[in-house]
């Protein structure tokens, strides 16, 4: 009777020829990513174009999107402005290039700090259990007794109007929900058989959280973290549209919506069409990457 050996990924059968399954480069799995997710591949493609944008903003707007032309204010799209321009006569596609970066900046690293630092309290909370788990778990409670707009228009009155208190007041509202993710996931790591077996060896609980819990949650932080992006994007221009973001004449997407895109909506719609178009287009296409990574990601759903 004929014996089976294991020989790698193939199982050899004496007698019988094994045919190795040609495997895929990464470009190849790539594309098969693509064909099984479109709509996460295009959300992909049109992030790298915001980032390129927002990179090369300077070489990429036509005009600088600070200086005024008093002669040619509120002027619709022509061949000289592409997208017109605003009550002060300055470019409104110089606006939006640099606004990107902007906006793409306060996003992200707001989404950064917060997710990076709500995972590592999560961890050390769903790690070590008892008082400090309670602990912890009652002050994010109370950071997200305040609704999120509440929380930061505080922050940011309480700080002053710029960049950074921006990104700060940004990360403490991202910082809980992170923080629960990745706890409930350390919650059931932590009872597996190899850390079970780290802590009988006599392993330090910072060697166990970051040897073995940290790689096991890092699918559910970068899930939070695409899915967060596009809502500390929207939250920076919200508060850019209240007056509380960056200070003019800086551009940024709410405050065009704000200034000339409130004030003559009804003589030029497109000062606020097209920021708005951008807000839009950026927030969606970070969410639709985030469901994607999660689908991708998460093992319960990787076969939908």
């Amino acid at each position: 009777m004929a014996t089976e050996r294991a020989s790698g990924d193939l199982t050899v059968i004496p007698g019988v020829s094994a045919i190795a399954a040609p495997r895929r480069s990464r470009p190849g799995r790539l594309l098969v990513m693509a064909r099984r997710k479109p709509l996460g591949a295009v959300s992909a493609v049109i992030i790298g174009v915001m980032v390129l944008t927002a990179v090369f903003a300077p070489l990429l707007a036509p005009y600088d999107p600070t200086t005024t032309h008093p002669r040619d204010k509120l002027q619709g799209p022509s061949a000289t402005y592409k997208l017109g321009t605003d009550d002060l006569g300055r470019d409104v596609l110089s606006r939006i290039i640099v606004g990107a970066r902007t906006s793409l900046w306060a996003g992200v690293a707001a989404t950064t700090f917060g997710t990076l630092l709500g995972g590592l309290i999560g961890m050390v909370s769903g790690y070590a259990g008892g008082r400090t788990d309670m602990a912890i778990q009652r002050v994010m409670d109370s950071i997200q007794a305040l609704p999120l707009i509440v929380l930061l228009l505080v922050v940011v009155v309480a700080l002053g109007p710029s960049m950074w208190n921006i990104i700060w007041a940004l990360s403490l509202g991202i910082l809980p929900a992170a923080c629960r993710i990745v706890r409930s996931a350390t919650l059931a790591i932590k009872t597996e058989p190899y850390v079970e077996a780290a802590r009988v060896v006599g392993a330090w609980p910072v060697r166990i959280v970051f040897q073995h819990i940290l790689p096991n949650v890092s699918a559910p932080i970068i899930v939070v973290a695409s899915v967060t992006i596009g809502g500390a994007i929207l939250a920076e221009a919200s508060l850019s549209f209240l007056g509380l973001g960056v200070p003019p004449p800086n551009p940024s997407w709410g405050g065009m919506l704000a200034a000339s895109g409130r004030r003559y909506f009804e003589r030029e719609p497109t000062l606020a069409l097209f920021p708005g178009l951008a807000i839009t287009i950026t927030v969606l296409a970070f969410n639709l990457l985030g469901d994607t990574l999660r689908d991708v990601l998460d093992p319960r759903l990787r076969g939908r």
